[in-house]
C-alpha cells in the first residue's frame, strides 16, 4: 500500500474497529475481544509499515479538505510524529491484552463501551500524531480529551464523576482558553499553521510577545502536566488500570509532551527561541515541575497517586529536554517519551495486577508481596529503576541524552535538576521494592492469593522486557529523531 493510504487507514482501522468491538458485544465476550486484539494488530501493520519509509526521510501526506480556505485536515508523517504514533499502536496491543485480564478479573461493568472507547481514542492520538498543521492537531486532541473521559468515568458512582469532572473541565478549559487563542494567533501573523522545520514565526513575533505566545501552548497543552495544570492527573487516578495506563503511557500524556515538543520543532523553530530571551521560563517551569512534583509522590501513600505524581515529574523531563534548545537535548526529549511509556506502563500494570490479585492499593500493604507475586514485583522493579534512571532500562538512556544536551548548553541548573530528581525518585521507588521483596507478610490469613491472571501477567513481562530491551537497542530511535535537528547519528 502507499504511505498515503497508510496513513489514511492509521487513522480509520480504530473507527471501525470500535464499531465492530461495539457489535460483537451484543452476541459474544470472546469475540468482541477477539475484535479489539484484531483491530490493535491491523493498526499496528499500517502504522509500521509507514517507517522505512520516514527513516528514509519522505514526508509522506495527505489533505482531506479545507475548512477555511488556507486551513485544511491534513496529515503529513514526520519524525516525531512517527515515533509517537508506533508506540502508542504498539502498546495498544499490550494493554488490550492486559485489560482482558484486568477486566475480566475485576469483574467491570460496561467491558464493551470501555473497548469501544479505547478504540476511539487511539483513533485520535493517530491524529494528533499525523496532523500536518495546527487546525488538524487542535481538533483531534479535542476528540482524544472526550473520548478518555467516559473512560476516566468507568466506576460511575459519586466519587469517580466528580474527579472525571475534574479532569475533563482542567483539560478542555485549557485547551479552549489558552490553546485555541494560541492557534488563532499564530495563523494571524504567520499566515500559516502548518508545521516545517525550522519554524514559522521567524520575522512575524519578536520579543516578550514570543514568551506570551509559548506560555498560551504550553499551559493551552494541558496534557503535559506542567504545573499548576497539573490537577487533572491526579484525579484521573480514579480510573481502572488499563485507563490509568492509557492515560500515563500510551496516549493522553504523551499527546500534551507531544504537542509541546513539536509547537517547539516546527512552529517556533529551535533557533527562533534560543535567539528570544523570553522563552527562557519555560526551561524553569519544567525544572520547578519535576523537583515538585517529585516531592509530592514522595508524601504519597497510595501506589497509583504515587505513579501519578511521578508521571508528572517525568514529563516535565521532556518539556525541560526540550526547552535546553540543545540537539542531543531534543533527541533525549522524544527518547525519553518511549523510556517513560515502557516503564510506567509497566509499573500500573503491576499496580492493577496487585489490586486484582490481592486487592491491595496502599503501600503499607504492600510488604512482602514479592513472595506471594514475585513475577509482578520483578515487572515493578524493572520498571522502577527505569524511572530514577539504572542501567541496564530504558530510563538511563534517555537521562544520558538529555545529560548530555545539558552539557551542550552549559546549562549546570538542567544537570542539579536531574540529578536532584533521581535522587527522589530513588526515595520513593526503592523503600517500595524493598519492602515488597523483604519486608514481613501483612496478608492476614484466609486473605492468601498467588499471582493475577495469565493475560495481565503476559502484558507486564511484555513492557518489562521492552524496558531493558530499549536500554540494549535504542539506536534506530536515535537516528530516526536525529532528522528532527540535523544532526549525525
Amino acid at each position: 500500500m502507499s504511505p498515503e493510504i497508510l496513513i489514511l487507514s492509521s487513522l480509520a482501522i480504530p473507527l471501525s474497529g470500535a464499531a465492530l468491538i461495539g457489535a460483537s458485544g451484543w452476541f459474544n465476550d470472546n469475540l468482541r475481544e477477539t475484535v479489539t486484539l484484531l483491530t490493535a494488530g491491523v493498526l499496528i501493520a499500517c502504522v509500521w509499515g509507514l517507517l522505512p519509509t520516514v527513516f528514509h526521510g519522505a514526508r509522506p501526506g495527505v489533505e482531506l479538505f479545507e475548512v477555511l480556505p488556507g486551513i485544511p485536515i491534513a496529515f503529513e508523517v514526520e519524525p516525531l510524529g512517527m515515533l509517537f504514533a508506533a508506540l502508542a499502536s504498539g502498546l495498544w496491543l499490550v494493554n488490550s491484552v492486559y485489560s482482558i485480564g484486568y477486566m475480566r478479573g475485576n469483574k467491570e461493568n460496561k467491558q464493551t463501551r470501555f473497548y469501544v472507547l479505547f478504540a476511539v481514542s487511539l483513533a485520535a492520538t493517530m491524529g494528533i500524531a499525523f496532523a500536518a498543521n495546527l487546525f488538524t492537531l487542535f481538533l483531534f486532541y479535542e476528540v482524544l480529551t472526550l473520548a478518555t473521559y467516559p473512560l476516566v468515568a468507568h466506576k460511575g458512582d459519586e466519587k469517580t464523576v466528580r474527579s472525571a469532572r475534574v479532569y475533563l473541565g482542567v483539560l478542555i478549559s485549557a485547551s479552549i482558553g489558552l490553546m485555541l487563542p494560541a492557534i488563532i494567533w499564530t495563523y494571524a501573523v504567520a499566515g500559516t499553521g502548518d508545521f516545517t522545520m525550522g519554524g514559522i514565526l521567524h520575522g512575524h513575533i519578536e520579543g516578550p510577545a514570543v514568551g506570551l505566545l509559548l506560555g498560551l501552548f504550553v499551559f493551552g497543552a494541558a496534557k503535559a502536566a506542567v504545573m499548576p495544570l497539573h490537577r487533572w492527573l491526579p484525579a484521573a487516578m480514579v480510573a481502572p488500570t488499563p485507563v490509568s495506563a492509557l492515560l500515563h503511557a500510551v496516549a493522553v500524556v504523551k499527546a500534551g509532551v507531544f504537542t509541546v515538543t513539536k509547537i517547539i520543532v516546527y512552529v517556533f523553530g529551535v533557533d527562533f527561541l534560543f535567539a528570544e530571551p523570553s522563552s527562557d521560563w519555560l526551561f524553569y517551569a519544567a525544572a520547578f515541575t519535576i523537583l515538585a512534583a517529585s516531592l509530592v509522590a514522595l508524601r504519597q501513600q497510595n501506589l497509583k497517586r504515587l505513579l501519578a505524581y511521578s508521571t508528572v515529574a517525568q514529563l516535565s523531563y521532556v518539556v525541560m529536554a526540550s526547552a535546553i534548545l540543545k540537539p542531543l537535548a531534543e533527541v533525549g526529549a522524544t527518547i525519553h517519551m518511549v523510556a517513560h511509556a515502557f516503564g510506567k506502563i509497566t509499573l500500573f500494570f503491576a499496580a492493577g495486577a496487585i489490586y486484582t490479585a490481592a486487592r491491595k492499593t496502599e503501600l503499607v500493604q504492600l510488604r512482602g508481596i514479592g513472595r506471594r507475586m514475585p513475577i509482578t514485583m520483578t515487572a515493578f522493579t524493572i520498571g522502577a529503576l527505569s524511572m530514577i534512571g539504572v542501567p541496564p532500562t530504558a530510563g538511563f538512556v534517555s537521562k544520558w541524552y538529555i545529560l548530555a544536551g545539558a552539557f551542550q548548553a552549559d546549562n549546570y541548573i538542567a544537570l542539579a535538576t536531574i540529578v536532584a530528581s533521581t535522587a527522589l525518585n530513588a526515595a520513593y521507588f526503592l523503600p517500595i521494592v524493598y519492602w515488597g521483596w523483604f519486608g514481613q507478610d501483612t496478608t492476614p490469613p484466609g486473605k492468601e492469593h498467588g499471582e493475577a491472571p495469565l493475560t495481565i501477567l503476559l502484558a507486564l513481562a511484555t513492557t518489562a522486557a521492552l524496558t531493558i530491551a530499549f536500554f540494549v537497542y535504542s539506536a534506530p530511535v536515535y537516528e530516526l529523531e536525529a532528522q528532527l535537528v540535523k544532526v549525525q547519528p
